[in-house]
């Protein structure tokens, strides 16, 4: 009864908004006990002579968890794993909930598999336009008809394909396949496969034709409801990030201190404070502006709420390189650092390490503010063009679409935080600013001077190369338009967005450490 009350309270608006989040909370959920058995694993393995330094680092871990950036994720954690853990009780019937989580065992089993085989043909017919039908020849297959998206058939014969034994041809049970044409059927909304929704073992099919029919069945199958794999890309993400930190912490400790040490003193900056409160604001009054775009105010919260998410980071970043380096630096305090066992390039690195994390938490506390802003907006556009509710399902689109565009924003963001760190090993904060936002400006222009300098002179397009060697690409890591407009972002484009933010990244340490190292901080 009590579960019923709760539902009552909820409507489908507020189910059909919270529903996306919920996943997403789950998720969280599964990688924090990720990363709790992971140190169970070590505690265990600890046991092991010659593993024993290893009981060390698991008690060292809730330190390391408590006093650094991974504690503001671990908070975000917990507040979307609420929602996911409340959910499931409170959302839908728990067996609704259910039927839900119920695809995810089966993320495993679905995928694109191909049958062939030969039907031998029918018996011979007593005229030319008369047709023989023989037994039925059974083809093993395997899935299920609920998980059915797209059905090839090719075969060099007529043929007749049913799930029914006893089906007969030419009957809505059964699917005509013409030779040499390529049978196909896709899923579409609110449709059912042709050989209904239950789990399918075998075919039986006739041969039409006059002679052995060779064939082909190419079956594509996905679980009824793939939002459940932002689950599984939510745990290994969690995982990931914790296990990104402490290796930096074991691997690295005198780095990893100075990055903590910025860390710290950059989150108790007013500025950031500043910053991450006018972000707050704006995407929580995004949901009720008015675009005026007729019915795409969506497209336009995404693409303004990525934007300024971009902008704010890079310039925390910015300030961040020059508070803790440069001002370090004409106020002696990195010559105090410096005189303990600590070498240059630990600092330098330690510190760009720490800028990092900052904005990294940045990324995460705004981030997850808009994927729930996302998620509410298409509900609330919906209700003020009267027009009917959208499902879970439609929130979840565009609210997924939007985290491609986080992780290109945060590659941006990184590489000019690496750039800035660079300069204010030798320019104060106004001249890195100035530099770096003629980066941003350039490097978001690269395709278009590239593009406009060539069919010119020489010289002309000797610059146009030049500045494309020399900047970064920028506006790779800008898709907010294809983002904005709900097209996709392949995972190999990300990957490769990656690398390219790596190779520069590492680029503009290299050349933080050539310009520091000769540094008179005397």
């Amino acid at each position: 009864m009590g579960q019923s009350m709760v539902l009552g309270l909820l409507n489908v608006k507020a189910v059909n908004t919270l529903t996306p989040l919920w996943l997403v909370g789950i998720g969280a959920l599964a990688g924090v006990v990720l990363v709790v058995l992971f140190f169970v694993l070590l505690w265990g393995l600890s046991a092991i002579p010659g593993l024993s330094r290893l009981r060390r680092s698991v008690q060292e871990s809730w330190s390391v968890v408590r006093e650094g950036v991974l504690f503001y994720v671990l908070v975000v954690l917990l507040v979307y794993g609420g929602i996911g853990l409340l959910g499931t009780f409170m959302l839908r019937p728990v067996g609704e909930s259910m039927s839900i989580l119920a695809s995810l065992p089966r993320l495993t089993q679905v995928g694109t598999e191909e049958h062939t085989a030969t039907v031998p043909k029918g018996p011979a017919a007593a005229s030319p336009d008369d047709v023989m039908v023989g037994e039925a020849h059974e083809v093993p297959v395997q899935f299920r008809g609920e998980e059915l998206t797209q059905l090839e058939i090719t075969s060099t014969e007529n043929l007749s394909v049913s799930y029914d034994p006893t089906a007969e041809v030419n009957t809505l049970d059964s699917v005509n396949v013409k030779a040499g044409e390529k049978f196909t059927w896709r899923r579409r909304p609110n449709t059912q496969s042709p050989f209904g929704e239950e789990p399918i073992d075998r075919l039986y099919i006739h041969n039409l034709g006059v002679d052995d029919a060779t064939i082909s069945i190419v079956t594509h199958t996905d679980v009824v409801h793939p939002e459940v794999r932002s689950i599984v890309i939510t745990a290994l993400g969690v995982f990931g990030l914790f296990l990104v930190y402490f290796l930096q912490h074991a691997l690295v400790p005198r780095l990893s201190a100075i990055a903590l040490a910025t860390f710290k003193s950059e989150v108790a900056q007013p500025l950031f404070i500043i910053i991450m409160g006018l972000g707050l604001c704006f995407l929580l009054l995004s949901i009720y502006i008015p675009y005026n775009t007729f019915g795409e105010d969506i497209k336009m919260l995404k693409d303004s709420g990525l934007t300024l998410i971009r902008v704010f980071c890079i310039a925390l970043a910015v300030w961040g390189a020059s508070t803790t380096l440069a001002d370090e630096i004409e106020g002696k305090t990195a010559l105090t650092v410096l005189s303990k066992p600590v070498r240059r390039r630990s600092f330098v690195i330690g510190k760009f390490f720490g800028i990092g994390w900052t904005t990294a938490l940045m990324f995460v506390i705004l981030g997850a503010v808009l994927l729930a802003v996302t998620s509410y907006k298409m509900i609330y556009d919906a209700r003020e063009t009267s027009q009917e509710v959208p499902t879970w399902q439609a929130c979840y689109l565009e609210m997924s679409s939007v985290v491609p565009g986080l992780m290109l924003a945060f590659m941006e963001t990184l590489v000019l935080a690496a750039l800035s760190v660079a300069i204010s090993t030798r320019l104060p904060m106004f001249a890195n600013f100035m530099i770096c936002f003629t980066v941003y400006v350039l490097g978001h222009l690269i395709p278009l001077i590239s593009q406009a300098t060539e069919g010119r002179f020489e010289i002309v397009k000797f610059v146009g190369r030049f500045s494309a060697a020399i900047f970064p690409n920028l506006e790779a890591f800008d898709l907010q338009t294809a983002i904005a407009a709900g097209i996709a972002v392949p995972k190999e484009y990300l990957g490769w967005s990656l690398l390219y933010c790596i190779l520069f990244s590492i680029v503009a340490m290299l050349l933080a450490l050539i310009l520091f190292e000769d540094r008179d901080l005397a």
